[in-house]
């Protein structure tokens, strides 16, 4: 159902997209501030989808679609905006593309398994990543704005960095436990079954059990 909770707090990272955009472009620490609170939001809102939609019963396949679509849409957005506004510069660029390159790759992936009816688990290193990738994008989002005793740009970059090999790592798995299915040979249509022979017709009466049943 649209309107069930986990799939309107799925909707709501689509929704919290354009704001958080908006807020890149204003001056001033305030801005930053509001738009670390909106995206980590959005990323508390990843968890409970998923924990209240399995706890409730209300798993659907619009939910099951637009979740991990949510998430992508909110991780592109972010890195986009962090390299136009010079957030992300320099080699740090490098480690955000890969993750990019890896949403990509993986989405297409899942779309290409699930046509196949081919189910693609997320691994436990994957979350670790997700986990990482979150904090490392809100600390690059508040950026030189937060106070001294925090290093944010450098534990944003470094965690872009450790995101960064965690991707190449559960990307090469997804793409190895999805390849046997994206080479394997196309099975042979088995052959039609011959038309069954015709019964010889019978000398009983029509009143017999062998004509009635």
């Amino acid at each position: 159902m649209l309107t069930s909770l986990p799939n309107l707090l799925t909707l709501s990272r689509i929704l919290v997209i354009p704001p958080i955009v908006a807020l890149f472009f204003m001056d001033g620490e305030t801005p930053r501030w509001i738009a670390l609170g909106l995206y980590t939001a959005a990323c508390v809102t990843d968890f409970f989808d998923g924990y209240i939609a399995r706890s409730m019963g209300q798993i659907s396949k619009f939910g099951r679609f637009m979740d991990p679509v949510a998430d992508k849409l909110l991780v592109a957005a972010v890195i986009f905006m962090l390299v136009a506004t010079d957030r992300i510069d320099g080699l740090v660029v490098l480690p955000a593309l890969i993750i990019l390159i890896r949403e990509i790759l993986v989405s297409g992936l899942r779309e290409h398994l699930a046509a196949l009816s081919v189910g693609v688990p997320v691994s436990r290193l994957a979350k670790w990543k997700t986990t990482i990738q979150m904090f490392a994008l809100g600390f690059l989002i508040v950026h030189d704005a937060s106070p001294a005793w925090i290093p944010s740009v450098w534990i944003g970059e470094i965690g872009v960095w450790i995101a960064a090999i965690l991707t190449l790592i559960t990307g090469y798995d997804y793409l190895q436990a999805g390849l046997k299915h994206l080479t394997g040979d196309t099975e042979p249509t088995p052959p039609a079954k011959p038309a069954a022979e015709k019964t010889p017709k019978s000398n009983k009466p029509s009143g017999t059990a062998e004509n009635l049943s």
